[in-house]
């Protein structure tokens, strides 16, 4: 991993980004939640890239995106990763939105809001405390099964030092976490339609 992938993304607050907004100036805004999250509640004008398909395909965005990017997710973790993928492949002037959608809301800005659903975070507090859960009441009959709560808490833990989630990027693959259509060439089009680097 090269030093720019590593390196964190410098930050926008809610208060300048919606200032920037207001005046007309307003950046490219990715959202990198998952469909399901991005249709539940989103900035109004923001795209959804997913963070995986972001990974994936990071050259071929790159060529769509201007200078002036503003990444989006629920609290800003996501949102740091995928501007560390795009700062890999040369575009290393991104922003992410300090706090996520969470600081845009407290914020009293402007947002869009579709159905509610449970935001990925949430999704992955139930599936593993539910595990952990299970695992403890299960041991009592089954002793080895006190080793699955302990390999969840060693994945929980992993998953804070890197700030990476592997449950989560399971969890987002889930039809409940699909939402629209979400593709390559639908995020694309969208970006053409607006003017990118294309």
């Amino acid at each position: 991993m090269s030093a720019s992938e590593t390196a964190r993304p410098a930050t926008l607050d809610a208060v300048s980004l919606r200032d920037l907004i207001d005046a007309g100036h307003a950046p490219r805004l990715l959202d990198v939640r998952t469909p399901a999250e991005f249709e539940t509640s989103h900035i109004p004008g923001s795209y959804n890239v997913p963070l995986d398909l972001l990974r994936e395909h990071r050259e071929e965005l790159r060529n769509h995106l201007d200078e002036d990017v503003v990444l989006v997710c629920r609290s800003g973790a996501r949102a740091t990763q995928a501007g560390q993928a795009l700062a890999g492949v040369g575009l290393p002037n991104v922003k992410v939105l300090d706090g996520g959608i969470m600081a845009w809301q407290a914020a009293n800005a402007p947002i869009k809001r579709g159905a509610p659903r449970w935001d990925l975070e949430r999704q992955v507090r139930l599936v593993a405390g539910s595990i952990v859960l299970a695992s403890v009441l299960g041991s009592v009959f089954v002793p080895q099964l006190k080793w699955v709560a302990g390999f969840i808490g060693a994945g929980l833990t992993f998953a804070a030092v890197t700030n990476t989630c592997a449950m989560g990027m399971m969890l987002g693959k889930l039809p409940y976490n699909r939402g629209a259509s979400c593709d390559l060439d639908t995020i694309v089009g969208q970006l053409r339609e607006t003017g990118g680097r294309a």
